[in-house]
């Protein structure tokens, strides 16, 4: 892992309109990402974590630019994503590729396996068939697949299996960042590690980044190097994973790990119990959005948003404890 800046994100934003009412003429703005700021170093794994809505995987689709309209700056390698033409955007996702959470949606059904690997190659017009055809028998090597599956359909899989053909797909263009959405989170627990470790291992082969999208925090200790904490729409806290799953700061980070189940059964480990329901990404609470949920709750939290700040080297906190 180097130092150098693959990945920087600066206060991206994105809200959807929804409506409501009879005849859906009220029309409500949906924060779903809210000024989120970060940086993925090359070679590094950044996860991403937080309950369901949190805006996760909304941002690891801005930054692919599948969903369109996001606000701030998206730099690739010295590159501003948002302001691309459609075939510089096509050159670079070339370079940045995505493994999406279902194995089961994400393979056309009517392709065979030799065929949804090979797309990508023929979309960025690389190499000649009999080239496209080694280098889909090569990556199909090194995520554990054989040369006789080719020529079946996605059906014919068990779902670790799809899985693999989605990590393949992502792998035949030599990408240099990887988004993998909640990559093992609809697989059975026991192909759940495999995967991971296939993840890791290749990582290491290529010289792989990767941004880890997930909502299980276990998952995300086993494949992180950093950790970046979402609650509604911001990023709440961001720290090296150790020192994170040891040494948590923000409250929601705290009550986030105290409910992870520990092995030992001799441990007594003290649950932090949240109150009440996460509020409508459509009406936030004022100032710090968790503070209807946060037994540190003060004045301030209440009227001011608190901004990501240094605590100590690596460990960011937005949180007006400190």
């Amino acid at each position: 892992m180097t130092n150098k800046n693959l990945l920087q994100i600066s206060n991206l934003s994105k809200s959807f309109e929804s409506s409501k009412g009879f005849f859906r003429k009220v029309k409500n703005e949906v924060k779903a990402v809210d000024g989120v700021s970060f940086e993925v170093k090359q070679g590094e794994t950044l996860g991403i974590v937080g309950e369901s809505g949190c805006g996760k995987s909304t941002t690891g689709r801005l930054i692919m630019r599948l969903i369109e309209g996001g606000k701030g700056k998206i730099n690739f390698e010295g590159q501003d994503v948002q302001s691309l033409s459609t075939k510089d955007l096509r050159k670079l996702r070339r370079d940045i590729q995505m493994i999406f959470q279902d194995p089961y949606a994400s393979l056309n059904p009517r392709h065979t396996v030799e065929k949804i690997i090979e797309e990508p190659l023929i979309v960025h017009k690389i190499g000649t068939k009999e080239e496209r055809r080694k280098r889909v028998a090569e990556v199909m090597d090194v995520v554990g697949l054989s040369p006789y599956h080719l020529k079946r359909y996605p059906h014919q899989f068990s779902g670790g299996q799809r899985q693999r053909i989605g990590i393949a797909r992502a792998l035949v263009t030599n990408p240099k960042l990887i988004i993998a959405d909640e990559p093992v989170s609809a697989l059975d627990v026991s192909i759940q590690a495999q995967v991971l470790n296939l993840l890791k291992d290749i990582q290491v082969e290529f010289g792989l980044t990767y941004l880890f999208i997930a909502h299980d925090l276990g998952v995300v200790r086993h494949i992180s190097d950093r950790v970046a904490v979402m609650y509604l729409g911001r990023i709440v806290e961001i720290a090296e994973v150790e020192e994170l799953f040891e040494n948590p700061k923000h409250p929601y980070t705290k009550a986030l790990l105290s409910s992870v189940p520990v092995p030992d059964p001799t441990f007594e480990k003290q649950e932090i119990v949240l109150t009440g329901e996460i509020p409508s990404p459509s009406n936030p609470p004022s100032g710090c959005t968790f503070h209807t949920r946060c037994n540190s709750c003060m004045d301030i939290c209440k009227a001011e948003k608190p901004v990501l700040q240094q605590i100590q080297s690596g460990h960011q906190v937005a949180c007006h404890l400190f």
